[in-house]
């Protein structure tokens, strides 16, 4: 049975006699004409006497969050979705009755006010209750009123809470969605369809990822969640859509850090008679214009001010490696050397990764990564790390793809798309072979997708983002929880 604590039985009591009075202790519909925010933008310029002239009415509905009960009249607080405002409230003005209603209201109650808007003698703008209806009673009191939820933890968990007691976290969860609408608009208007694709899938194709596994009963089938958007879109290419976006849930069995959670936002979008050049032109214009939706250029971000004013650096894998340590790797023409130099470096190797492409990426990992502060585009990635991708006519040994860096971290993943059904059969089976040696995330071979590819697909430019690490940026959050209202967590004990 569950025990509660004296404010709890404290609250349960006050809404029993709610109930006396013949009151719904959790409301009914209430009729709303403005928002906190709205009311104060509306009416700031106005001094008191203008305001007693106007007579504005308002009717608002929120949390009461601040009271302070002085006899026959009182201050008390609301908040809307969009902020608080200050409530005057008088025995006067709404009767014995409901003002006895009101004395016995609690922080966290919700409740509706019609009133008329003034000024305070410190300037403040508040309404002037001349209506009180009590809608909801909060049975549990809420946190400390200056601190909210002091544990981080208990923040993400009860995300609830943490919405009504913190501001940040509020302006967080409203923000999101406009970042993510700015991006949707931005891609329409530049000729893109939004599709969705399956969720659950039978391969594991489009990413390097380990995946979560499960089971459609009906069929007997093992599936799994998916890694990426990428093949189905690419299908899509083949079938005449030429310009295709989609924003979704994607899944990686993978640890959980500041950056990565589990259940993630991914955009891949796909373009026909594109390329990289195409994709990075697009990338810059996109990232600016959500700058401009949110209101600024320059974000302090991962302990850095990072300015998205282009244009952004441009920088060769192999170059930036040079960069920090001295070795060109284009010069390196084995394996062999490549595995030897890495040794002198004491770079740590699986077995899969004993050869050059996967080299040159360890020594990227290790030297140059979290260097690459400002918004930079690096290119030019060994062919064994990127089984998608067309390979570059000038060098074989390298492919057409970009990767975005801001603060150190990835933000876009770009290429030249691969459309060669050949040689595309041929990465698969290298994929394959490197299971073998330990790659637990390498991928499958999707003979359906190589049959699309030989109906022929366009030439193509095609990009995939982390939605909520742009997120994090755009709203100067340091953890990925930040931005996801409810992140995976582990259970309480």
């Amino acid at each position: 049975m569950r025990e509660f604590t004296e404010q709890e039985l404290v609250r349960r009591e006050k809404l029993n006699r709610i109930k006396e009075l013949g009151i719904d202790p959790f409301g009914h519909k209430y009729d709303i004409s403005d928002f906190s925010l709205n009311i104060k933008e509306k009416y700031a310029d106005k001094t008191h006497e203008e305001l007693e002239e106007l007579n504005a009415l308002v009717s608002v509905a929120g949390r009461i969050m601040f009271i302070r009960k002085m006899g026959k009249a009182s201050f008390f607080s609301i908040k809307d979705k969009l902020g608080n405002i200050q409530v005057y409230i008088s025995i006067n003005d709404i009767g014995e009755e409901a003002y006895t209603l009101f004395k016995s209201a609690d922080l966290g109650d919700i409740v509706g006010v019609k009133g008329t808007v003034m000024k305070t003698g410190t300037g403040e703008i508040t309404i002037k209750c001349k209506e009180y209806t009590h809608l909801v009673k909060a049975l549990k009191p809420l946190p400390e009123k200056f601190h909210g939820l002091t544990d981080v933890e208990e923040r993400y968990r009860r995300r609830y809470v943490d919405l009504i007691t913190n501001d940040n976290s509020r302006r967080i969860a409203f923000l999101r969605p406009k970042i993510i609408r700015t991006i949707q608009n931005f891609m329409d208007n530049r000729g893109f369809t939004e599709v969705e694709t399956p969720i659950l899938t039978t391969l594991l194709t489009g990413a390097s990822a380990r995946p979560f596994a499960t089971h459609h009963n009906a069929q007997n089938l093992d599936m799994y969640l998916r890694i990426a958007l990428e093949l189905p879109l690419k299908r899509l290419l083949v079938g005449g859509m030429d310009a295709v976006y989609e924003i979704g849930r994607t899944f990686r069995n993978e640890g959980m850090d500041p950056k990565h959670n589990p259940e993630f936002t991914l955009m891949e979008a796909y373009l026909a008679y594109s390329d990289l050049e195409g994709m990075m032109e697009m990338t810059e214009a996109m990232f600016q214009e959500v700058a401009k939706a949110v209101g600024k250029m320059t974000y302090n971000w991962s302990g850095y001010e990072i300015n998205l004013e282009g244009p952004w650096r441009r920088v060769s894998m192999t170059d930036a490696i040079k960069e920090q340590t001295g070795i060109d790797f284009k010069t390196i023409t084995t394996d062999e050397e490549a595995i030897k130099i890495a040794e002198e470096h004491h770079i740590e190797m699986e077995d899969h990764q004993r050869n050059y492409g996967h080299i040159i990426n360890l020594f990227f990992e290790k030297y140059v990564e979290e260097t690459l502060i400002q918004p930079t585009f690096l290119y030019g990635h060994p062919i064994e790390i990127s089984p998608l991708t067309k390979k570059n006519p000038e060098d074989p040994r390298f492919v057409d793809r970009f990767e975005l860096f801001i603060g150190g971290k990835e933000f876009a993943n770009a290429y030249t798309e691969l459309n060669d059904p050949i040689d595309q059969l041929e990465r698969f089976e290298a994929q394959l072979k490197e299971r073998d040696l330990g790659n637990e995330e390498a991928n499958d071979i999707d003979m359906d997708f190589i049959e699309a590819l030989e109906y022929g697909m366009p030439p193509a430019g095609g990009i995939g983002y982390g939605i909520d690490r742009l997120c994090m940026l755009f709203t100067e959050s340091e953890t990925i929880r930040e931005v996801i209202l409810f992140p995976t967590m582990k259970p309480r004990d």
